[in-house]
């Protein structure tokens, strides 16, 4: 069938139908009726724009109703007469040439909802006109899902007869618009007076942004507003939601009100953000575009060495090995949790703002979707201005809430693609973040003695006695007789008590009963450690003032601890110690040709940022150099 004629179906001023139109639709009638599930389902879905693939019905209907209204709109590719997609695969088959795309946000959110309610309303179709013979073995959905799916079928109905658009996809058209391109509310506000002037039915539209904003919260996916103290002591939370003051810090609750104001609402002195986590795991079996490919990690196990997936790891197979009971159903959720701070905006002033969000991201899908932008989760917006640090635990306390529901409770879910309804679980396997960020999420004490997270109580850390830094350094010139950290140390760290620790007793995720089992559930970036090995082995050679660490105090403890006759601290002739140079460290001449060198390079676009601007060739210093920078730096040292 040429599909061109599809959407020119009568001729002009309405004369009758087109005999191309009609030889296609003949074409389209006989080519659906050889398909598979045609003939399992006793008739042909009507791709009228009435009809809209929702209703099974006999050849001669389906062709008087395309005669009659027409074919959907975009309805190029039959998806629902079996005809697959371009460009992508069927399932089961390799997933190294999948090409999935998400870049238009529209259609996706139209294809979830024409895909969630279709199930429920096959259901009254069949059950109505041929019986249960076919479908014997699915089920209806939940009262949950019921409800979800019949408040997407009355917002998705067109504003007007014959109009391709809805409210629901208007709603969300117009809260991307202000999202994606940073679009004034008021300028929102006047798009939809201008839609509803140019609309033959004004009353079927919204009136403003806050109106869309509400309608679509109808569908579930809502934001909870939480007060919290000011100094993030604690929540106005559960219990506490009453309070007017911090029970910690006795901080007020909100921002007092200024006399001759008025009677305004009460402003809280900060608040956060929760985006409840279980609604949103439970869209993605609402869709068949997501809920076939949440098993993916199980019915594609490969059984070579090429870590695919993280579900190819070892923590992944640990984990399946230690709680077989959750791994035994593949529906169950893996996640993983991601945090770090951000200014979200530029300051004008001295003071700096840091907003910490938290990103949550299911595992369960393949390589080419788990990571993208519509599966990353944003469950919680902790506000600054200053670092959470271990009051982080504070914030998370509805997401771990969430969890630990989603670990024993029973959460009814319906999945569309197998049509059937099953308890959903779900579990935070790791957490990724910088070393900074571990401390505050794991409850580990990244500094002091026991910062380091591996060797735990077995360290041999010990103070400079001249530096009166920590120190890890192991075996250095034969002296292996350094002090351990006792026992004591290490039952007063994990009490909570231990002085000179930042530690506290435990962290927030301790509270998942399959968390106690492994403290490390952990992936540390090498970001940070790479930039400080970087600038403190480069500051030394170029022997930058004020960057290096070989300071005098540097050059004593050396002497302690190893023998290095040439660096040790010299008595002058006019019977003061100084620094002899190092043999290594380059010439005020040779820091220049240096800094001279890295002014003048260039690298491939998008590959480095402007290096040239971290360098002052007249000085000789370097400074400002990001962490990415610094990599590329190496890579360009290293023959």
């Amino acid at each position: 069938m040429d599909r061109t004629s599809m959407y020119n179906r009568v001729h002009e001023n309405r004369r009758g139908l087109k005999k191309e139109y009609v030889n296609g639709v003949k074409d389209f009638v006989k080519r659906a009726l050889k398909q598979p599930i045609c003939i399992s389902e006793g008739g042909i879905r009507c791709s009228c724009i009435k009809c809209k693939c929702m209703k099974i019905s006999a050849a001669t209907t389906v062709r008087l109703h395309l005669y009659r209204d027409g074919f959907q709109p975009d309805y190029w590719i039959w998806t629902e007469h079996e005809e697959v997609k371009l460009m992508v695969e069927t399932r089961g088959g390799s997933t190294s040439s999948r090409i999935v795309h998400h870049d238009d946000q529209f259609n996706a959110v139209d294809e979830m909802v024409f895909d969630a309610f279709r199930p429920y309303r096959d259901f009254i179709d069949v059950n109505t006109n041929m019986g249960n013979e076919t479908f014997a073995e699915d089920e209806l959905p939940n009262e949950d899902a019921k409800r979800f799916y019949d408040k997407l079928i009355s917002t998705n109905k067109p504003i007007y007869e014959g109009a391709t658009q809805s409210m629901f996809s208007i709603c969300v058209q117009l809260l991307a618009i202000r999202s994606n391109w940073h679009v004034p509310q008021k300028c929102i506000d006047f798009v939809t007076k201008m839609l509803k002037s140019v609309c033959p039915v004004p009353t079927c539209l919204l009136d403003n942004y806050y109106q869309a904003t509400q309608f679509v919260s109808k569908l579930g996916l809502k934001v909870e507003k939480i007060d919290c103290c000011k100094k993030g002591c604690m929540l106005y939370y559960k219990d506490d939601n009453k309070l007017s003051e911090c029970k910690i810090c006795h901080s007020p609750r909100f921002i007092p009100c200024k006399t001759g104001m008025g009677k305004y609402k009460d402003v809280p002195a900060k608040r956060m953000f929760y985006f409840p986590i279980i609604p949103r795991l439970q869209r993605l079996y609402a869709s068949t575009e997501s809920a076939a490919e949440m098993r993916w990690h199980h019915e594609n196990k490969k059984s070579s060495n090429v870590l695919r997936h993280p579900s190819d790891g070892k923590a992944w197979k640990h984990f399946d090995d230690v709680y077989t009971d959750f791994a035994s159903d593949p529906r169950n959720v893996r996640l993983g949790l991601c945090s770090d701070g951000f200014t979200p905006y530029i300051q004008t002033s001295a003071s700096s703002y840091s907003c910490w969000p938290v990103i949550l991201t299911p595992y369960n899908l393949p390589p080419e979707m788990c990571m993208t932008k519509p599966y990353l989760f944003l469950t919680c917006l902790i506000p600054g201005p200053s670092n959470p640090k271990q009051n982080i635990d504070v914030y998370l306390q509805p997401l771990i809430d969430d969890l630990q529901r989603l670990w024993s409770n029973d959460i009814l879910t319906y999945d569309i693609s197998t049509k059937q309804n099953f308890i959903m679980k779900a579990c935070l396997m790791w957490t990724i973040n910088d070393f900074s960020a571990y401390g505050m999420l794991s409850g580990w004490g990244t500094q002091g003695k026991l910062a380091c997270p591996h060797c735990m109580e077995d360290t041999k850390a010990f103070t400079l006695k001249y530096g009166g830094k920590n120190s890890w350094a192991r075996d250095i010139g034969g002296v292996s007789n350094f002090p351990k950290v006792t026992e004591i140390d290490w039952k007063k760290k994990l009490n909570g008590d231990g002085v000179g620790h930042n530690w506290k007793k435990r962290s927030v995720f301790w509270d998942l009963p399959y968390w106690k089992d492994n403290l490390l559930r952990q992936n540390l970036d090498v970001m940070h450690i790479e930039k400080n090995v970087f600038d403190n082995i480069f500051n030394i050679v170029m022997n930058i003032k004020g960057k290096t660490k070989y300071n005098e105090k540097a050059r004593k403890d050396l002497s302690l601890l190893c023998f290095c006759g040439d660096l040790e601290m010299k008595v002058l002739s006019n019977g003061k110690k100084g620094k002899p140079k190092a043999n290594y460290t380059l010439t005020s001449s040779d820091v220049k040709l240096v800094c001279k060198w890295l002014k003048e390079l260039r690298m491939p676009y998008g590959y480095a940022s402007n290096l040239a601007r971290c360098v002052n060739v007249e000085n000789g210093t370097i400074h400002g150099m990001k962490s990415h920078d610094c990599h590329v730096f190496m890579e360009c040292l290293l023959p």
